[in-house]
């Protein structure tokens, strides 16, 4: 290969493959955590040692030119190999020092990770935790985490999975809402209840139905794509929520509307990048997470 042809800087080129994937510069140098001038200043050195004009100004934004989009394909695949170095060298550290970031929605979040992290601060000190709460998908690929506690089996052939616990859900609401609204009997009654709705209705209205409960668009009068403020919702009386088991009965400000139905079962995974499976302070949180989470999951603690 003649090195000498390759005449741009490896990181001017980042800067403009970040810039294209954020759509402007601002949003670019909050993700790479630098000045906007110094950013602006790198991909104008690109285009420069490129001799061509890689984005147009629209509006506040920016779209790229022709010339940019033929040139995005090959930034992404050196992204892409970027990305593979930095997981093969995390893999390969055999410091218990670092950071170690674990993605999980926002109710797993505030109510299994703080007693998991807890031990952790006592067994590993050096390690620091990052929770990235979230009920999207973490792309582990892109290093967005290095473990995630999912309710799928991942299907990328480079993520590593295990289960390890079946959790259940049920509906849960305060006292003050079942005594206003209530009793309910059994699942035919639901269908007079409120909801308090998790994002598009749709994706819920259909489930229920198909599980014997008779509701409507109607029925979902509060909405909201948060699962904390779901929870907080149904706490407050607005209207039934959905919810753990284990948490549900641990708060003496919600109870089961449905005593002995219906339960929801899903599995609990358990994820990591291959690569990164071999990373001893990775290793040790997962392992961590693995010996703790079933018993949280099911109120059964240590």
């Amino acid at each position: 290969m003649d090195w000498r042809s390759v005449n741009f800087d490896w990181n001017r080129a980042r800067a403009f493959l970040v810039t294209a994937e954020e759509g402007s510069l601002s949003a670019a140098a909050r993700a790479l955590g630098m000045a906007q001038p110094t950013l602006g200043r790198q991909v104008a050195g690109l285009e420069e040692e490129l001799g061509v004009t890689l984005f147009e100004r629209v509006g506040r934004g920016l779209e790229l030119t022709q010339a940019g989009h033929e040139l995005l394909t090959h930034a992404k695949a050196m992204g892409d190999a970027a990305l593979e170095i930095s997981l093969v060298a995390s893999g390969q550290s055999e410091e218990l020092e670092g950071t170690v970031s674990i993605s999980a929605t926002e109710l797993y979040s505030v109510w299994v990770l703080p007693p998991i992290i807890e031990h952790l601060r006592v067994q590993a000190p050096g390690i620091k935790i990052n929770i990235v709460s979230s009920n999207l998908v973490s792309d582990l690929r892109r290093r967005e985490a290095d473990i995630a506690i999912r309710n799928a089996r991942p299907e990328d052939p480079d993520l590593f999975g295990k289960l390890i616990a079946t959790d259940t859900g049920t509906f849960f609401a305060s006292r003050a809402y079942l005594d206003r609204l209530g009793p309910f009997s059994g699942l035919g009654d639901l269908g007079r209840a409120e909801f308090i709705g998790l994002g598009e209705n749709d994706d819920i209205i259909t489930p229920f139905r198909e599980f014997g409960i008779p509701v409507t668009e109607a029925n979902f009068k509060t909405n909201t794509a948060s699962h904390y403020a779901h929870w907080m919702l149904a706490k407050q009386g607005v209207g039934i929520g959905v919810g753990p088991c284990a948490m549900g009965d641990a708060d003496p400000d919600l109870y089961r509307v449905l005593p002995d139905e219906p339960k929801f079962e899903y599995p609990v995974w358990l994820v990591a990048h291959r690569e990164l499976r071999t990373n001893p302070r990775i290793r040790l949180v997962w392992d961590v997470i693995a010996d703790k989470l079933p018993g949280l999951l099911t109120g059964e603690t240590d």
